[in-house]
């Protein structure tokens, strides 16, 4: 346990950015993707086109790809920067930032069909009644289809956390100082892979394995009654 002695702040810190990577990217794809869920059943043909497109596209596109765009073809290319370019940090906020906005639009895709198909779970003769009732779309969205589709999918959208949560190791290649950057610097210093590789490997455990129970134990708990 020498090697994790000696760079236990580092790991430690680098498991903080995975975090915080997670979380924002969570929450941008939750917003997101709920949106695009509402384009893809929308009424409005070019609505219902553009969400379909976003989401075909996207998710056939490889996530390195995208994280790469984000920081060669946004920053670098045409010069859109999410920071201000005079703090002295300027260079690991803005690619923290296009990681977390590569990531959002990545796992946005995942969240919308994963929402959608938990609208398909909901009778549709409550559609129809809301409806005749005078609801408009977006009010039978938003007080009939939605809490009852969310209830539905909270053990599959926790499934999309935790890949998001794995996902988040592609930010080193933009060089974020995430837990995949900090194992293979280790791995280059020291060459102990297998102790290393263990250390990494709980670590992620640690991360995503409370969040497999705690969101199979709230699908069971809020699981909406057929």
């Amino acid at each position: 346990m020498e090697v994790f002695s000696e760079y236990r702040d580092q790991i430690f810190e680098a498991f903080w950015t995975t975090v915080q990577l997670t979380v924002f990217s969570a929450v941008g794809a939750l917003i997101i993707g709920t949106v695009l869920a509402a384009m893809r059943m929308s009424p409005v043909p070019v609505l219902n086109w553009l969400g379909t497109s976003y989401v075909n596209v996207v998710r056939n596109t490889p996530l390195t790809l995208i994280i790469l765009f984000c920081s060669f073809g946004l920053s670098q290319t045409l010069g859109i920067s999410l920071v201000d370019m005079e703090s002295t940090t300027s260079i690991e906020d803005s690619n923290f930032r296009l990681a977390v906005l590569g990531l959002t639009v990545y796992t946005a895709s995942f969240v919308c069909e994963t929402i959608r198909s938990g609208v398909n779970t909901v009778p549709l003769g409550q559609a129809e009644a809301a409806r005749s009732l005078g609801l408009s779309f977006s009010q039978n969205l938003r007080i009939i289809l939605l809490p009852q589709a969310f209830r539905a999918v909270l053990i599959p959208l926790g499934s999309v956390l935790i890949a998001l949560t794995k996902n988040t190791t592609i930010a080193s290649a933009i060089g974020v100082a995430e837990a995949a950057l900090l194992m293979k610097e280790m791995i280059e210093n020291t060459a102990a892979l297998l102790v290393i590789g263990t250390i990494f490997a709980l670590g992620f455990m640690v991360l995503t394995l409370p969040l497999g129970l705690l969101f199979g134990y709230l699908g069971k708990r809020l699981a909406v009654a057929r």
